[in-house]
């Protein structure tokens, strides 16, 4: 019976890995669409959110199916149950991808002189989720913290960001509809950040019993 239910674990863990593969994908995709200004690639980002759906259910599925038919202990309870709580965080992840991607469209491909950063801040949110789920896998808390650690580099980057539009603003007003789409992608991306740290915490949940909230 526990080999079984071990399979299954493994299997919930395989599932994490290809879920957070597919959002490190979405993420870097979106990215690159604004900082090429390709409106081809940016449409390339809903077909990937709607596979990162699809993903979300089947864990979804499975998670309930270890709770039903096995007779988890409290760890392997801890386990399932963040794997529940880190996949609507994913889920979330791909949803802002798309956001971001919507705009770059809307933009037609118009590029920004903020690219760079914003270009830095998508590969820091990229190591974020895939930090927090090889915690998961690995049940390493150390490394679920660095990944919590490391939301205080994207946001310092959101608020250069935003400083460098505030003074695009100033000094030209009439572009101000444009520079607040830029921030608003930028908003993006410090909210994927986010849903990093809660995967990251509800990591340390799994592996400790305790939930921290930032």
């Amino acid at each position: 019976m526990r080999s079984r239910f071990d399979e299954q674990l493994a299997l919930l863990n395989k599932e994490l890995i290809e879920m957070g593969a597919l959002c490190e994908q979405v993420i870097a995709l979106a990215a690159q669409s604004l900082t090429e200004g390709d409106t081809a690639l940016a449409a390339g980002v809903s077909p990937l959110d709607e596979e990162i759906d699809r993903k979300e259910r089947e864990i979804e599925s499975l998670c309930l199916k270890l709770l039903l038919q096995q007779q988890p202990v409290a760890r392997d309870l801890r386990q399932i149950s963040a794997a529940l709580k880190m996949i609507t965080d994913m889920e979330r992840i791909g949803d802002q991808a798309e956001d971001i991607a919507e705009i770059v469209a809307f933009l037609g491909g118009r590029g920004t002189e903020n690219s760079e950063l914003l270009r830095d801040m998508a590969r820091s949110t990229i190591r974020m989720v895939s930090g927090s789920v090889d915690a998961y896998v690995k049940r390493d808390v150390p490394l679920a913290e660095k990944v919590i650690a490391e939301d205080d580099v994207v946001d310092d980057y959101f608020a250069r960001v935003k400083k460098a539009l505030i003074s695009r603003i100033a000094a030209d007003p009439t572009d101000g509809e444009f520079a607040l789409d830029v921030l608003m992608i930028a908003k993006y991306f410090e909210r994927i950040g986010d849903h990093a740290v809660n995967i990251a915490e509800w990591v340390i949940f799994s592996v400790t019993g305790e939930h921290k909230e930032g």
